[in-house]
């Protein structure tokens, strides 16, 4: 992206911000919290220059102006230097600052941008909703481009991911499941405002994620980048966010996260997937049972909110704006009960493939590989398959030339699709049943 196509971008971007508070009461968020979280700034990076701790609180001037104010008049701060502006002013805590300081920490230890309002980010997440996105069959054909699947399985997907339903994928291991539900995140167009932390009920809520969140770079000169824009700084400008989760996935995880260190939360993935793409992957290899889980999504699924709770007890509403894809190897009549099912709108079968397109696989990765594709050597495939009675399936072709150039490397000489070196690569990688115990045997071992 040039200078220019970068500043447009980014200038069209901007609205998805909000914008910047005016006042203390703008920001949606109690003058109490605001002040504790200020304290703990200074008293964690010690004197500070106004214009350093805008950028801390992620909070303009004129909301800082009353909160420093209020702050000297209980003498818990004091200007320890005047600059020639406003912004070159310094701040430090007095004594009295720092023993508040502590009794903040010792009850939240977040320190960072101040949070928005729930309200604030529920509204936010409705406007900038997956729902509104629309996936065209041009940008289908973009995000699938040089990827060999059927074109039955790719009308599916389109559809599907127009229906902000949710999608299961299932099919035998190997087929290419994974790997095409990833590739759906190349559908997913437009900017995000993702908030740093959000506040409920004076408890701070972690959401922005580096991780997950890939903030957008804003062009140099653009108006995101101006020191006067009008725009909200507590909010990050982001990719709609794709989260993934495999076997690791446990009913915790999708619940507010309390740390008892730290004092604050750590938001749960679907949260941190909002406005984007949910993947649960590996389906049933979870150590919860996938009827658990299933049951855990069957409200927020079809009302499109969920509720969490806080460590007190109390529980609050946000919104499941969510593109949903489970992956798995079950069939999905073994992994729910009629009632869900309903609730998966598209059930998407990736089976093995058909050999016109498994020669495709394989001449793309012989060209990824630098081996040299033979059709002698693609024949004496097809004949393994057959005798082995084996389906065709898309990690095979990826596998077994890996398989087959490292014996290459191994040996010295330049990889092969000949017969010999195939066949090394195919007992090696399927391992013929009882082998290893054979082997054991004749060595005594």
């Amino acid at each position: 992206m040039n200078s220019n196509s970068a500043l447009r971008f980014a200038e069209g971007l901007s609205p998805a911000l909000p914008a910047a508070p005016r006042g203390v009461e703008d920001t949606g968020v109690g003058h109490s919290l605001l002040l504790e979280l200020l304290v703990k700034i200074l008293f964690l990076h010690g004197e500070l220059r106004l214009a350093e701790l805008v950028r801390a609180i992620a909070l303009p001037p004129g909301v800082l102006a009353p909160l420093l104010g209020t702050m000297r008049t209980e003498r818990l701060c004091e200007v320890t230097r005047r600059g020639d502006t406003d912004g070159r002013t310094s701040y430090s805590l007095t004594d009295l600052g720092r023993e508040r300081a502590a009794d903040f920490l010792r009850r939240s230890q977040y320190v960072g941008p101040a949070p928005v309002s729930l309200k604030a980010y529920v509204a936010q997440v409705s406007r900038q909703s997956v729902a509104r996105m629309g996936v065209s069959r041009e940008r289908l054909r973009r995000a699938f481009d040089g990827i060999v699947v059927q074109p039955a399985l790719l009308e599916q997907f389109g559809a599907a991911m127009n229906s902000n339903r949710p999608i299961f994928v299932y099919g035998p291991s190997g087929s290419g499941k994974t790997y095409l539900a990833e590739r759906l995140a190349g559908l997913l167009t437009g900017a995000v405002a993702v908030p740093h932390a959000v506040a409920v009920d004076g408890e701070i809520i972690r959401l922005y994620d580096p991780m997950v969140h890939l903030a957008l770079p804003v062009p140099a000169g653009s108006i995101l980048e101006r020191s006067d824009a009008n725009v909200d700084a507590r909010w990050v400008l982001c990719r709609r966010p794709v989260v993934m989760s495999g076997a690791e996935l446990t009913l915790d995880m999708v619940d507010l996260e309390f740390d008892r260190q730290t004092r604050f939360y750590h938001a749960p993935q679907q949260l941190k997937a909002n406005n984007g793409l949910f993947i649960i992957d590996d389906l049933g290899r979870q150590l919860v049972s996938p009827q658990a889980l299933m049951n855990r999504w069957i409200v927020p699924l079809e009302r499109r909110s969920d509720f969490l709770a806080l460590h007190t007890g109390q529980k609050f509403e946000v919104p499941f704006d969510v593109i949903v894809v489970f992956s798995s190897n079950l069939r999905p009549e073994d992994l729910a009960d009629e009632a869900f099912l309903r609730r998966l709108g598209y059930k998407i079968y990736v089976g093995p493939l058909g050999l016109g397109d498994y020669r495709a696989i394989v001449e793309q990765v012989c060209r990824d590989m630098q081996v040299p594709f033979e059709e002698a050597g693609l024949d004496h495939l097809r004949r393994r398959y057959d005798a082995a009675r084996r389906p065709l399936l898309a990690c095979h072709p990826r596998d077994l030339l890996g398989q087959l150039r490292d014996h290459a490397a191994f040996n010295g000489h330049a990889p092969r699709m000949d017969a010999a070196s195939l066949d090394w690569a195919w007992n090696n990688y399927f391992a013929p049943a009882g082998a290893s115990m054979r082997s054991q045997q004749e060595t005594g071992t």
